[in-house]
């Protein structure tokens, strides 16, 4: 039966189809002596025939070099990635300053902003020693920026009220 026949079958006929498939017959004689002797006759295969030559060792080897020069190149270049962030906070700090002094001989002293502004004074010099304490942590970069786009932000608030 397919799904393109028009008519399905009744369980009877199919009972009849299944009854007239292929019947499995035994075989006529014990066929498991002549396998066992077989077995017996041939030689046993040695330990150095099983053995399929090695081709992952190649690969393992230069993975393990890649892996080694790597790390030694990480390691080397650390040194420079720390005196690069502190580069980097000490030139935003130039900037940030130069630009909050202009403004705030602009600004007229607010008494409302100046609790606001030493905080986050206070918060930028804080992040300024944690970068010199442990120079590889890139957040704390972010962080500084962030701190002085505020403070920035604030100052501007203050010059125009």
């Amino acid at each position: 039966m397919t799904p393109h026949d028009p008519t399905p079958l009744s369980d009877d006929a199919l009972r009849w189809q299944l009854r007239a498939l292929r019947q499995d017959t035994p075989p006529s004689r014990d066929l498991w002596p002549d396998i066992a002797a077989k077995l017996a006759a041939a030689p046993a295969p040695s330990v150095a025939s099983q053995r399929r030559p090695r081709r992952v060792a190649p690969f393992a080897l230069a993975a393990s070099v890649l892996l080694a020069v790597t790390v030694t190149w990480q390691l080397q270049r650390a040194p420079d990635g720390d005196a690069l962030i502190q580069r980097e906070a000490a030139a935003m700090t130039r900037d940030y300053t130069g630009a909050l002094a202009q403004m705030d001989t602009q600004a007229k002293a607010s008494p409302d902003y100046a609790p606001a502004l030493h905080a986050l004074d206070q918060s930028a010099a804080e992040i300024r020693h944690a970068i010199a304490t442990d120079p590889n942590a890139r957040f704390l970069l972010e962080q500084l920026r962030r701190t002085y786009a505020r403070r920035l932000v604030l100052t501007q608030r203050a010059v125009m009220t």
